[in-house]
């Protein structure tokens, strides 16, 4: 069976605190997934960019590339153009940038095909379900972690329910 593994490509070190939030969701949610971190410019150094990729096309493994780049994010679609693997865009400075942000990750010509997740913990598990498409054992690990994810909320539920039973007790004591 083929490794999986997410490949997560940042504009620079200052994209660093963001981009390791994939990988604290990935450990945090027990989905055993590596994450390799590099820093690529489609920019300031293509051919270093054009050669990461190339090594990576050459492997036998499943990748997942999530691109974490700020400003004109010409990662995402380089990256995109370049690889046979699927592509997330994570832009760091969406908040900052609003609306005009996602044209920058995602305007791409037909058939450079970038999707966008601006939450680093989304992009994780999305790239994680890509990759459980061709692996069972780490599907069924995605399923123990929405299992988790709905015990979580029944428990606040019940919670909820049981303060405000509490509540409704000390507001109308005679209805005992």
């Amino acid at each position: 069976m083929a490794k999986h593994r997410i490949v997560v490509l940042m504009g620079s070190t200052s994209d660093v605190p963001f981009a390791h939030r994939i990988e604290d969701f990935l450990e945090g949610a027990k989905l055993p997934v590596s994450c390799e971190y590099r820093v690529s410019s489609a920019h300031r150094y293509p051919e270093k960019l054009l050669m990461d990729l190339k090594s990576y096309e050459k492997s036998n493994e499943n990748i997942v590339y999530i691109t974490v780049a700020g400003l004109s994010d010409a990662l995402s679609p380089v990256v995109a153009g370049f690889t046979k693997y699927p592509v997330i865009a994570c832009p760091p400075d969406v908040d900052k940038y609003g609306l005009p942000k996602i044209f920058s990750s995602v305007m791409t010509p037909s058939g450079i095909a970038v999707s966008y997740v601006p939450k680093p913990e989304n992009a994780a598990l999305a790239a994680v379900k890509i990759l459980a498409l061709s692996n069972s054992s780490l599907a069924r690990k995605i399923e123990q972690y929405l299992r988790r994810a709905k015990r979580a909320v029944e428990e606040m539920d019940a919670e909820l329910r049981s303060k405000e039973a509490l509540e409704l007790e000390k507001e109308h004591p005679e209805a005992e």
